[in-house]
């Protein structure tokens, strides 16, 4: 993957590092990166970051490092595609699987089956999360296939430019029709995973919007302003319209036995491809749990 970028009038007599850095949006880690690969040029030739540039000149970024796998160990797990290129993958995560390998779960997550993927396409890789999913929700996870597209994503995604929509189904009839939760969100003391409501945690907004009135439930379209762990769970205890299913945010009743899982379906995700510079939208349809659930909750006539 080579970046290209034309020194302007208005970048005359700036270092490298400025163009590197603010014009190309390269962080500083990976600048010191491809610096030490040797891989940043100046009309084709081999530069220091503290060359001074002047108009006209090309700079040529080569973002072609053979990445070693780290310790995923590739196996054979199923994966939906739904969007691939060169610099990302997009897939329809299935609930009951976990995202990365940790403690508790080593092996048989989502993360070992993509490195069989990219080992039998022959795609030297690290696994790159660009954000994560519970192992009970489902839906749209994307990786990206360096550290140049990881971090353009994540940016954009502190920068709200990249819009991860939800829907669920939570207890309870939600009277207003549309909404935000703007309340903060901490670990729960003595727990390793719970998450609560607290004045000492970080600020957590969600925005809601009503899809449909169910029989004792609601049916609902999330919208994230921000990322924290459990946010939208949390988010819906904290208005007492839990998810259904949810197991750890919701007191065990028969609506358990209608799914097995939380509610909650990650639907569609939408950014601008950094490299191709085009709104990219990745979807991954309502699975037949969530839609199973919705019709025994539909009203009767």
């Amino acid at each position: 993957m080579i970046l290209k970028y034309t020194v302007l009038n208005a970048d005359n007599g700036k270092k490298l590092k400025h163009i590197l850095k603010n014009n190309m949006g390269l962080s500083e880690r990976l600048i010191k990166r491809l610096k030490n690969n040797k891989k940043i040029l100046v009309d084709s030739v081999l530069t220091f970051v503290n060359h001074i540039v002047s108009a006209g000149e090309i700079v040529e970024v080569h973002i072609d490092f053979e990445e070693t796998a780290e310790d995923i160990i590739p196996e054979d797990i199923p994966i939906d595609i739904i969007y691939e290129d060169e610099y990302l993958i997009a897939l329809n995560k299935q609930p009951g699987i976990v995202v990365h390998p940790t403690c508790s779960h080593p092996s048989r997550t989502i993360a070992n089956g993509v490195m069989l993927h990219y080992l039998n396409n022959n795609q030297h890789k690290k696994i790159r999360p660009v954000s994560r999913l519970d192992r009970d929700t489902s839906g749209v996870i994307v990786f990206a296939k360096n550290e140049f597209i990881q971090e353009s994503l994540i940016k954009q995604m502190h920068q709200n430019n990249y819009i991860k929509e939800y829907i669920g189904v939570v207890s309870g009839v939600v009277e207003n029709n549309s909404g935000t939760i703007d309340l903060p969100i901490a670990r729960k003391p003595g727990s390793i995973m719970l998450r609560h409501i607290s004045e000492e945690g970080v600020r957590s907004v969600t925005h809601y919007t009503v899809i449909k009135h169910l029989k004792n439930a609601t049916l609902l379209k999330f919208q994230l302003e921000t990322g924290r762990t459990h946010q939208i769970r949390v988010h819906c205890q904290a208005i007492g319209h839990p998810l259904i299913g949810d197991t750890l945010y919701a007191e065990p009743n028969a609506d358990y036995q209608l799914i097995g899982r939380q509610a909650l379906h990650s639907i569609e995700t939408v950014f601008i491809h950094p490299v191709l510079n085009q709104q990219i939208l990745i979807r991954a349809n309502i699975p037949q749990d969530i839609k199973n659930l919705i019709a025994s909750k539909e009203p009767q006539a």
